[in-house]
């Protein structure tokens, strides 16, 4: 079982980022998706998931309207768009696989090495 975030990178206040999360060893279907951060000297905390059919969503109130959870269970992939992007958004990203709702990291028990993300001018 292996979760692997890809897309992070540098990006400018107001700009988007991609992110991806590909699975192998098991199959995204049956699992929600989470996405967590973890800024500097902070707690990691949750920032949006999808249920395992992909038809509810949640999200954290700072990302609201600028965040977008998907997932293709076909290619066994999650993704995250971020527009927007603010400084404050910076911090390594995860995603994990277990259970949508609720966005708590207790309910999943599969996760990522996580993707850097810098938002920075």
């Amino acid at each position: 079982v292996q979760l692997v975030e890809s897309g992070g990178g540098l990006v400018q206040p107001g700009g988007s980022l991609r992110l991806s999360c590909a699975a192998s060893g098991f199959t995204v279907d049956y699992y929600g998706i989470g996405w967590f951060r973890q800024a500097p000297g902070k707690e990691r905390e949750g920032v949006s998931c999808i249920s395992s059919s992909g038809g509810r969503t949640y999200y954290a109130d700072s990302v609201k309207g600028r965040f977008t959870i998907s997932k293709d269970n076909a290619k066994s992939t999650a993704y995250l768009q971020m527009n927007s992007l603010k400084p404050e958004d910076t911090a390594v990203y995860y995603c994990a696989a277990g259970s949508c709702p609720p966005l708590e990291a207790s309910s999943f028990g599969a996760w990522g090495q996580g993707t850097q993300v810098t938002v920075s001018s």
